[in-house]
């Protein structure tokens, strides 16, 4: 029987593969009794089960709730329970919760302190972001965010600074995408398992089993992000993290959208790759890419095809994917002026679009010389505008050409009610997005976290 190996708390471990389903989460409490890793909602919202994971990347905060064992192979797993020194000395984080008064029940803090741990050690100072994926009802987040702010001027302490071990070949896992493409063409009924961001919730809240599974970790080749002609091929194993870090400088605004995507700890784990395979109609990349005409890359076995994003969406869970081909890459084009996304959710951070969407308007002189706007929350799919694109086409880039356009709307889209939203505040918030995107182009300031006189 394979075996897993890992270091827990600076010590390491070696444990039976046999059950590649069991989150790490319940094997912390009910095989090692470290309890302070809670389970608060066991589908990585509330944060109460942030562990600190180190590999080859570096350290980052992750939720115990929707890690499976094998995706630990070869890495450092550190607990609440490893943040005090082996003299029993507190952790800086520790020191400051207690000083800045973070704790009242106590529940969610020792996710808060992890994720500040993780943070200390990237020298992360935007704490708004980092502990946004952490929910805390007693304290308020005043005083954890001061916290956070005395923790990060001091340096993070040695016994902390994890290593990868040495872990020889991890199990479930093929080591390349031609071993995954070998192996899936002839297991074409089993699930791929990359962040396990949501196959994670088939297991602890559909309680469902899984018989046949690959964990995608090992497969290094499918992590790259590469300048081509085209652009950026970027490997369906990257993570929404270094998506976000690698957007930055050429598409701002779709780093800012992935800045709102979940949580740091989903970040972290979650891909590009699952986000776009999954075809949920309110997943926030799927609209950013297709307005920026992304490719899609597909593989089964040794046969590869090309296609536009939009294509991959045929209808309400379904995608353009036989059986036994999985998502390998996706490229993006290498600039869109002057291209925007907007996300609208109940909450700012770790929140459902109930609508979420994206322009790229290319101009030639005063006119509209090319269109693509898409939006995801609108549809069964993440869809295009294309009666929208169609009325803005040729025309002058005026205020008036934009708002003739607002009708067209109802034509490319019948939204349906729910929870999130009404059909019809779904339309009129995209009519108020297209406007939007107009009055920034003009030199307009519309941050909607900006308050003005």
């Amino acid at each position: 029987m394979a075996e897993i190996g890992f270091v827990l708390n600076g010590a390491p471990v070696r444990l039976s593969a046999s059950s590649p389903t069991r989150t790490l989460l319940d094997w912390l409490r009910e095989e090692r009794g470290l309890t302070g890793t809670k389970e608060g909602c066991n589908e990585g919202d509330c944060g109460a089960c942030t562990v600190m994971v180190t590999d080859d990347d570096g350290a980052r905060a992750l939720n115990a709730c929707l890690l499976f064992l094998p995706q630990l192979h070869g890495k450092a797993v550190r607990t609440v329970e490893g943040l005090a020194g082996p003299s029993g000395e507190l952790h800086p984080v520790q020191e400051a919760m207690i000083a800045n008064h973070g704790s009242q029940c106590g529940f969610c803090t020792p996710g808060f302190v992890v994720s500040m741990a993780a943070a200390q050690i990237n020298g992360r100072t935007d704490h708004d972001d980092v502990l946004a994926g952490n929910l805390c009802r007693c304290t308020g987040y005043a005083p954890i965010i001061r916290a956070a702010g005395a923790a990060a001027g001091t340096p993070a302490p040695g016994w902390v600074r994890d290593s990868a071990p040495e872990a020889g070949p991890a199990p479930f896992a093929p080591a390349s995408s031609d071993e995954l493409a070998a192996w899936y063409e002839e297991h074409p009924e089993a699930v791929l398992i990359a962040g396990a961001t949501d196959v994670g919730l088939w297991v602890t809240k559909q309680l469902r089993d899984l018989p046949e599974v690959a964990f995608l970790h090992a497969c290094r080749d499918l992590q790259r992000i590469e300048t081509t002609p085209d652009g950026f091929r970027v490997g369906a194993g990257v993570t929404i993290a270094r998506l976000r870090s690698a957007m930055a400088g050429p598409h701002p605004a779709f780093a800012e959208l992935l800045r709102r995507f979940a949580s740091e700890q989903v970040r972290g784990a979650a891909t590009i790759g699952g986000n776009i395979a999954n075809g949920s109609p309110i997943g926030d990349a799927a609209p950013a890419l297709i307005a920026m005409a992304a490719r899609l890359h597909l593989r089964k076995g040794a046969a590869r095809r090309e296609i536009a994003l939009e294509d991959f969406f045929l209808d309400y869970g379904r995608q353009d994917r036989a059986k036994g081909e999985f998502v390998e890459a996706v490229t993006i084009p290498a600039s869109a002026t002057g291209f925007t996304c907007y996300k609208l959710s109940k909450r700012f951070d770790q929140d459902i679009s109930a609508v979420c969407g994206c322009f790229n308007l290319a101009l030639d002189g005063s006119k509209i010389a090319s269109a693509r706007i898409a939006f995801g929350g609108m549809a069964g799919v993440p869809k295009r505008a294309r009666t929208v694109e169609a009325a803005l086409e040729g025309r002058p880039f005026t205020r008036a050409t934009f708002e003739a356009a607002l009708p067209a709307f109802a034509a490319d889209f019948a939204p349906i009610d729910d929870m999130r939203a009404s059909a019809g505040y779904r339309l009129e918030t995209a009519a108020n997005m297209l406007l939007r995107h107009f009055l920034e182009r003009t030199g307009v300031r519309a941050n909607v976290l900006e308050v003005e006189p």
